[in-house]
Parts: structure tokens; sequence; C-alpha cells
């Protein structure tokens, strides 16, 4: 690839909800710009980024892969992500690092519950997205009423760049409100859209449509403000300017439409991708602290600035080994070098340098500011570590992902796959963050945790497939939590034992109070006057959180509980970090015991979309399985939306029940939403061992 500038880098990702047609515009913009030379199809099991044996055979995403091509002389580095709830953390991590979004809509559907979820990540991250409202051609498809659900339910700012020329079958090209012209696709290929007038039919509307376009972009704008209220023209190059100086800082969003499928589009779309999304250049220099955490520094996105990258994914080639991907926002890599893993203060050797092209590689020298690749050779750097220059260390923030609300017990089919197993069960947790895996301290059992049914589906299939290992895995069950209800504003504890030698004293009084919902463990350290050293208010701290990953009333992990330390003790001879952890741990389960504990369940967001006929016995059903229902919506063509939430526990075999209700025309999607106490019965039986 020919050295391009910085200003020339496009680092995207495609997000959506599931089916929304993502993958299916990866492939068309890989054709278009030349990467392949021929359309892959998700129903055929031929496209390029799912290369998974799984991917192909649900025809789902399920890990995010990396892509780079080359439109209008600019190098976009485009990431297809997941849209199954299952697999948030792909999304999430790919969001940390990505300059700007391209947000797929189901023209027919709209806003649906992952596109929400989403959403909220990329505001949350700060990411620039344009939006393109996918399935034209469909039945049913609305682009006015898909930009009505983006400014509701996003509480966004959609600008409408086109209007479509045609319906549902009929969808033949769009009209381009800026620069007032037709694009019409009529060759199958959809290469060489052709370039017409405005239609007759549609140039009032289109007329109206570029008057409000205008508008729009303006009041983004003091200087273009001016000039609109003047009466003065404003022009095509004054336009495109000031959008993309919006769309940067967030203001607006461009709303653009097509079919994927049918290949129509998909060129304006890229066009966008290069006019209005930022480079590298045009976001704020990356922000992270020196390694003790005190002083904040910043890194500019320049090659000669000293190197810093975040790993936000690892994944294991059968054929290579392990790869890191890397974000590299500041300085270069090159091939042989080595590194500072300031994260775990160790250094790293650069083994081999690899531009992906999701499961195909390319070994490249060397990497500069603003670029994605994969690094080979790295064994102790995982997702969310910062890699920096040795002479010019930085943390960078990490990435922080969802907790795992399901588990299982797994175990191997015969002794000779016990080995395999717990490599396997590494390296797919090093791929995967929300994948956990751990030891029943009662029964010896390996456990699994991870985000769903679909979730721990695909990683045991992944391990037979991928590693050799043949499984046995138990009913997935609800990973509860546990809490208090009463705060105690005095729990004190001696921590005294008298042996040979030197013996064990460490005294501690705190405080603990129900914390704020999803706050975790809270730990304020309140000593005065130095009763308690420094050292051992850390000990103390760190015997809390070992205390709290196992529960009083059945053993599951404490939570939203804040704990303040207001006094102790110490003896000149006998007190240790040891004796001051085992108080701080002693004295918070003590605690916990007489603050009225009580369990957590996990309670999922559900959202059904069904016939009219079947919105009484879906509602009727939900409400047996405990949930409460939050709202019904119409949305045309006899088909209703019901919004609802439920516990975790009442929702295993969902899918299958949905179906027999519904005669298989009932789709559902559930992401997890809060915890919530679990009532009286319910834990009653959850004590005895029901569940």
């Amino acid at each position: 690839m020919p050295e391009v500038s910085l200003k020339r880098y496009r680092n995207i990702g495609i997000i959506a909800h599931i089916d929304a047609g993502k993958t299916t515009t990866t492939e068309r913009v890989l054709f278009y710009t030349g990467r392949t030379h021929r359309i892959g199809s998700v129903d055929d099991g031929t496209t390029v980024t799912d290369w998974m044996d799984q991917e192909r055979e649900r025809g789902i995403t399920i890990v995010s892969a990396s892509v780079t091509a080359e439109w209008r002389e600019h190098v976009i580095n485009i990431i297809d992500t997941p849209g199954h709830i299952d697999f948030t953390a792909e999304v999430q991590r790919s969001l940390r690092v990505l300059d700007g979004g391209v947000v797929v809509f189901d023209a027919v559907q709209g806003v649906e519950p992952q596109t929400e979820t989403v959403w909220r990540q990329a505001d949350r991250y700060g990411v620039p997205r344009i939006c393109f409202v996918n399935k034209m051609d469909r039945v049913g498809a609305s682009y006015d009423r898909t930009i009505d659900m983006i400014r509701k339910r996003l509480a966004a700012h959609p600008v409408a760049m086109q209007i479509p020329i045609g319906e549902e079958k009929d969808f033949s090209g769009v009209v381009d409100l800026i620069e007032d012209v037709a694009l019409v696709w009529s060759d199958e290929s959809g290469e060489a859209p052709e370039k017409v007038e405005v239609p007759v039919e549609l140039r009032e509307q289109a007329e109206a449509r570029r008057a409000l376009l205008v508008e729009q972009i303006a009041e983004t704008d003091d200087q273009l403000t001016e000039k609109f209220l003047d009466g003065a023209e404003i022009t095509t190059k004054e336009l495109h300017a000031a959008l993309r100086r919006a769309v940067i800082h967030g203001k607006v969003t461009p709303v653009f439409c097509g079919s994927s499928l049918r290949n129509k589009g998909v060129q304006p779309l890229l066009n966008a991708v290069v006019d209005y999304l930022p480079s590298p250049l045009d976001i704020p220099p990356v922000r992270g602290l020196d390694p003790d955490g005190t002083k904040e520094l910043m890194r500019e996105a320049k090659p000669d600035a000293p190197m810093s990258a975040l790993a936000f994914k690892i994944v294991t080639d059968p054929y290579v080994g392990r790869l890191v991907y890397l974000r590299i926002y500041s300085g270069k890599i090159t091939k042989g070098s080595t590194v500072f893993n300031s994260t775990k203060g160790r250094k790293e050797r650069i083994g081999r340098l690899i531009r992906m092209y999701a499961d195909h590689r390319e070994d490249i020298d060397e990497v500069s500011a603003g670029d994605i690749a994969a690094v080979l050779g790295m064994k102790n750097t995982f997702t969310g570590d910062t890699l920096s220059d040795p002479a010019n260390p930085i943390v960078l923030e990490s990435i922080v992902f969802p907790e795992p609300v399901i588990f299982a017990a797994i175990e191997p089919k015969t002794n000779a796959d016990q080995d395999r197993m717990t490599e396997a069960l590494q390296k797919l947790g090093e791929e995967d963050p929300t994948f956990r895996v751990g030891t029943d301290e009662n029964t010896g059992q390996t456990m699994i945790w991870g985000m769903g049914e679909l979730h721990l589906d695909v990683l045991i299939d992944r391990m037979r497939r991928e590693f050799k290992v043949e499984t046995n895995i138990g009913r997935p069950r609800v990973a509860y939590k546990e809490s208090i209800r009463r705060a105690l504003p005095n729990v004190e504890y001696r921590y005294v034992k008298q042996t040979g030698g030197h013996g064990q004293y460490g005294h501690v009084v705190m405080a603990l109070e129900p914390g704020e919902p999803g706050s975790g463990i809270q730990f304020v350290d309140k000593v005065r006057g130095g009763n308690i050293p420094q050292e051992f208010i850390r000990a103390v701290e760190q015997g809390v959180r070992e205390a709290a990953e196992g529960g009083v009333l059945a053993g599951y992990p404490l939570t939203d509980i804040s704990v303040t330390l207001l006094d102790g003790s110490t003896h000149e001879v006998d007190s240790s970090k040891m004796a001051f952890k085992m108080a701080g741990s002693l004295a918070f389960k003590d605690g916990v015991q007489r603050a009225d504990p009580v369990l957590l369940e996990p309670v999922m967001k559900v959202e059904v979309v069904v016939s009219d006929e079947a919105v009484g016995d879906v509602t009727g059903d939900l409400a047996s399985r405990r949930g409460s229902i939050e709202a019904l919506e119409n949305r045309g063509g006899n088909t209703q939306i019901v919004r609802a939430s439920a516990p975790l526990s009442e929702m295993f075999g969902y899918a299958t029940d949905l179906r027999s209700m519904t005669q298989g025309r009932g789709v559902f999607s559930m992401e997890f939403h809060h915890y919530q106490q679990v009532g009286q019965r319910v834990t009653e039986s959850l004590l005895a061992g029901a569940f």
C-alpha cells in the first residue's frame, strides 16, 4: 500500500442490531473498493468478514473482523461488529478504538433494541456517526419513519441527505440533496450508478427537503446562520465543510439510504465516510496517565510523537498463534522492536506486524499513528493494555466490559480431553473479556460464565472445532449477586492471633451501607490521625474486596455496598499487612451477616415483535414469567412491539415458547438491564436449591 497521509485515514466501525445488514453492507464495500472480485453472501456462507464456521452456519457475526480498503485515495480501516447482545463486548472494544461509525438500520424495523445499546456506547466514547437506512426494497420499508425513530428513540439530530426513488420493490435509486442530482442503479452489480436529473415527480419534494437540509446545516455554523438569515446563497462546498465539522463535533447525524443486498446506495455511503467522518487528525489528542497514576499526559496523532497504542482484541489463530490487535494513537511501531506494556510494567518484543484482512494476513514492516494492525509474538499483553515507548510510558484508559449474567458447569468427556480443555478455556478467556472461567469451591467443578445461552453455546462449539475438545456442559444457571438492605454505622473487629514468636494483630472499625445500583464495592478511607498506616489501609481494602467475591447467603459475589473505614489500632510488633487484610475481610463478612443480606437477580430488557392477534398470549406469558409490560407500540402492517422487563431466570428457553405461541412468526431480543432484589418466595426456593 503506498504511503498515505494521516488525514486520508478513516477508522470506522459498522454497527447495528442483529439482521440489519451490517455484514452484507461490508461485503459491498469490499467489492466496490476492489478488495474482492465477487460479492460474498451471508445466506451462502461466502462472506469475508464472517469467516468462522459458526458465523457462516448461523448467518450472524460473532467476532468483530478488521478489514482495510481504499476509496478515493483514502485508506479505510473497517471493523464489522456483531449485532447480537451476547457479543456486546466485541462492539464495545471496537468503539473504544474507532474514530467514526456507520450505524445500519433496517428500513422496516427502524430503531431496534441493540441499536439503542450501541448508540449509547458510541455516545459514551464520543464516536461521530453517519446512518444508513438499509433494506429499502422490502415490503413495509419507510425512510421517513426510520428518521423519525432516530430522532425520538435515540435523541439524535438526524439530517436526511437523500430521498429514495421508488418504494419497496420499485426502489431504484436516490436523490442526492446537497448535489441536487439523482443516482440510479440499473445494472445488477450496482458498480456504476448513473447520474441523472431529479425525476419530475420528485422535484417539488426534493426542493423542500433541500431547503430543510440547508437550514439544518446552517444552524450548526455561525457564519452560515448569518448567510441563511440574510437570504444569501450557501455554496455546495460550504455545506460539505460545515456538515463535516458538525458531524465530527456530534451536532448532527447524516442519514443515507439504500439496499445493500440489491447493490444500491453503497457508493454514496463510502463517499460520506470519506467526506464527513473524522481522520485521526480530527479527533482530540488521546489522554492518559503516567504509570504512577498521578500526572495526566497527552499524545498527539503524529508519527514523530512518543509511541502509544491500545490492545483492543486478542485472537488465537490456528495457523500463526496469538494475535494482538492494536490501535496506534501516536508514534510508530516497527517489526522486531521492543515496546513497553505500561499497564503490566513489562517489556514486549514485536514479532511480526500484520495488516488484517478478516482472516487473511499481509505482513508489513511498520505501522504509524492513526492506524490499526495486529502483532504476533506478544505473550503478556491482553485486552485493554497500553503499549508505549519505553522512555515515555503512558497508561491509556482501559476498556470496561459488562459482567456476565449466566454460568454453567463444564467437564471433559475423557481424561485425554482434560489438559486440552484447560488450554482451550485459557485461550478463549484471553480472547473474550466477558467469558470467565473458575472453580466451584464446594464441588471442585470447572465453571464458565458468559453473556447468554448463545454466547456459551458458541464457545463450546469453538472448543470442539478449533481445539478438538469434547465436553459435557451442565444446564445454564443465572449469575445471581448478593447485597445488603440495612446500613451499619459501626462494625468493629479485632484480629488477634498468638503463636510462637510474633503474633498477628489487626483492629478495624468500619461502616457499611447499601450502595447505588451498579456501583459494585466502594471503599472509602476516613481514618484520621494515622491510627492505621497507609500500607495497612490498602491491605484492609484488599481483604474487603476478596471477601466480597463470595456472599453469606449462597456464596454469590457481593455488590452495591459502600464500605467506609473509620478507625482502628495497631500493635508495634504484631501488626502486619496480612493481619489487617484478615481483619478487613472478617469485619466485612460479619457486617454483611448483620446488615440484612439479600439476593439480587439480573433483569433483562425484552422486546417482542408479534402479530396483533398474538399480543394477548405474549403479554400473558411474560406476566407469568414475573415480567412487567412497559409499553405496546403499533408498528403498522398488523404488527405490534411488546416492551417488557423480566428476570433472566424465567427467560430460559423463551425462543421455543415464543415460536409455538406465534406459529413461528414472533421474534424477540433481550439484553441485560439491571440487578434487582429477589422476592422472598424465590429467595427461599433458591436457597433450598430448587433452581
